[in-house]
C-alpha cells in the first residue's frame, strides 16, 4: 500500500484520541494528524475510501507541513478511488503547491499521470521533469522514458532521444572504461619500453612471487603486455565489453567487476596453472564478457540497437577465443579466461542491471521494504560466497607452489629471497618465458 505516513516519523498515536472527530474542522495537532493518516491507509487498504478521505481531510488542516501534504496526498489517492478523477489532481497539485515535502515526489507522478489521462501532454511533461528532479535513483531509468514518450508525442525527437538515452543509462560517456584503457596503456607501453624488463618482472603473474606473498600480481598483471599487438587487441576488447557493462550496471560497478574478474583469472592459473609467468589483461576482461551474456541473456536488459548488436556477438567471441586457446596455436594463459569469465558469470547472476530497465523490472514495482533487503542480502552473500571461493584458490596455489622446488630454489627453505638471475640454473624451469591472457 502507498502509504502517506512515510517518512514522518513514529511519533504519533497509534490509536486517534477519545472523541475524535473525523467531520470537524479544527486543527488538529501533529501526533493526532499523523494518527489519523495512519488509519486512513488502513482503511484505504479495507477499500473504504469514502471514510479515509474524512481522516486525510483532517490531517490536511494541520499546520505541519509535511503531514498536511500528506493529508492532501491521501485525500487525492481517496478521491481518485472514488472516480473523482478532477478533484483528486486538485488535491495531489495542493501536495505538489506545499514544496519539498516527504510525499512531493509521488504527489507530482500523480499529478503527471493525471493530466496524461486528461489529454494534456504538455502539462504531464512539465510535471514529469518535476518528478524528475525528485526521483529516487530506482525510479530515474522509468521517469527519462516517460519523458521520452511525451516528448515525443508533442514532437520534440530531439529531447525524446535524449531521454531515451538516459533511460537506458547511456547518456554519459564510459569514462570508468577509457579510464581503465588509459592506465593499462600508459603502464603496458612503459613497460614494453623498458629494456632491463624489470618493470613488466615486478608487476606480472609470477606464480612463484605470490606464493612469497606479493598477492598484487594477482591485479597488477592486467597493467603488462607481452607487445603492442597484444596490447592493442585486448584494449580493443575492453572498449567493446567495458562500455556495455559501465551502461548497465554504472562505473564503480564496472570498476568493481573488472577488479574481480582480474582477481579470478589470476587465482585459477595461480592454483592450476603452469609456473610459466604471464601477462595481459584479458583474464578481467573475459570476466567483462561473462557479465554482458548473463545481463542481456538472464536478466534481459533494456538496451539500444547498437548496444544489441555488440551483445549478440559476446557468446560467439567467448567461444572463438576460448577454442583458439585450448587449441595451443598461441602461448595463452587459459586458466586465466576460465577463471575471469567465471567470475564474472556468476556477479552477473546475483547483480541484476541497475542503470537500465530489465524485462523483469519493467513489470514490477521498485522493491523497498523486507523485499530490498532480501535482494541485498542475495548480493551481498553471492559475491561473499565468489570471494570465499577466491581466498580458497588463493590457498591452494600458495600450498602447491611453496612445496615446489622452483620455489625453494629461489627463496630457500626458510622462503628468503636469493638473486633471481640465477635461473638458468634452476631446476625443472620451463624453456617458454611467458604466456598472454
Amino acid at each position: 500500500m502507498d502509504s502517506t505516513t512515510s517518512g514522518l516519523g513514529s511519533e504519533g498515536p497509534a490509536n486517534l484520541p477519545p472523541g475524535f472527530d473525523a467531520s470537524a474542522t479544527t486543527p488538529v495537532d501533529r501526533a493526532t494528524a499523523v494518527a489519523a493518516l495512519s488509519q486512513a491507509d488502513g482503511l484505504m487498504e479495507q477499500s473504504e475510501p469514502e471514510q479515509a478521505l474524512a481522516l486525510y481531510a483532517r490531517a490536511a488542516g494541520t499546520a505541519d507541513r509535511d503531514v498536511s501534504a500528506a493529508g492532501h496526498y491521501g485525500m487525492g489517492n481517496a478521491l481518485y478511488r472514488m472516480d473523482r478523477e478532477g478533484e483528486a489532481r486538485q488535491a495531489w497539485e495542493r501536495a505538489t503547491g506545499l514544496g519539498e515535502t516527504p510525499v512531493a515526489y509521488r504527489a507530482w507522478r500523480q499529478v503527471a499521470a493525471a493530466l496524461v489521462r486528461e489529454g494534456n501532454l504538455r502539462g504531464a511533461l512539465d510535471a514529469y521533469r518535476q518528478c524528475e528532479k525528485r526521483a529516487p535513483r530506482e525510479d530515474r531509468a522509468e521517469i527519462a522514458s516517460r519523458l521520452g514518450w511525451l516528448s515525443k508525442e508533442v514532437g520534440n525527437t530531439g529531447a525524446a532521444t535524449k531521454y531515451f538515452a538516459r533511460s537506458r543509462g547511456d547518456a554519459a560517456p564510459p569514462f570508468m572504461t577509457y579510464l581503465i584503457i588509459a592506465v593499462t596503456v600508459v603502464a603496458s607501453i612503459s613497460a614494453l619500453s623498458d629494456t632491463s624488463g624489470s618493470l613488466g618482472g615486478q608487476l606480472e603473474l609470477d606464480k612463484l612471487g605470490i606464493a612469497h606473498g606479493e598477492l598484487y600480481r594477482l591485479f597488477s598483471v592486467t597493467l603488462v603486455h607481452g607487445s603492442y599487438i597484444h596490447l592493442a587487441f585486448n584494449m580493443y576488447a575492453m572498449w567493446y565489453a567495458g562500455q556495455l557493462v559501465e551502461r548497465m550496471y554504472g562505473s564503480w560497478l564496472l570498476l568493481a567487476f573488472y577488479v574481480i574478474c582480474a582477481a579470478g583469472g589470476s587465482i585459477l592459473s595461480y592454483a592450476f596453472g603452469s609456473i610459466v609467468p604471464s601477462v595481459g589483461a584479458s583474464g578481467a576482461i573475459f570476466g567483462l564478457f561473462g557479465v554482458v551474456l548473463v545481463a542481456t541473456r538472464f536478466h534481459r536488459a533494456i538496451l539500444d540497437q547498437q548496444s544489441r548488436m555488440i551483445a549478440s556477438q559476446v557468446g560467439l567471441l567467448i567461444v572463438l577465443n576460448l577454442i583458439l586457446g585450448f587449441s595451443g596455436v598461441l602461448n595463452v594463459d587459459n586458466y586465466a579466461h576460465v577463471g575471469g569469465l567465471l567470475a564474472g558469470l556468476w556477479l552477473a547472476l546475483v547483480i541484476a542491471p541497475a542503470q537500465v530497465p530489465t524485462l523483469a523490472s519493467l513489470w514490477q514495482t521498485p522493491r523497498g521494504g523486507s523485499g530490498g533487503a532480501r535482494i541485498l542480502a542475495i548480493r551481498v552473500l553471492g559475491v561473499g560466497a565468489l570471494i570465499a571461493v577466491l581466498g580458497v584458490g588463493v590457498a591452494i596455489g600458495t600450498s602447491r607452489w611453496q612445496g615446489d622446488p622452483v620455489y625453494r630454489h629461489f627463496y630457500g627453505a626458510a622462503g628468503t629471497a636469493v638473486d633471481r638471475s640465477e635461473a638458468v640454473t634452476a631446476p625443472e624451469l620451463p624453456s617458454v618465458s611467458l604466456t598472454i591472457r
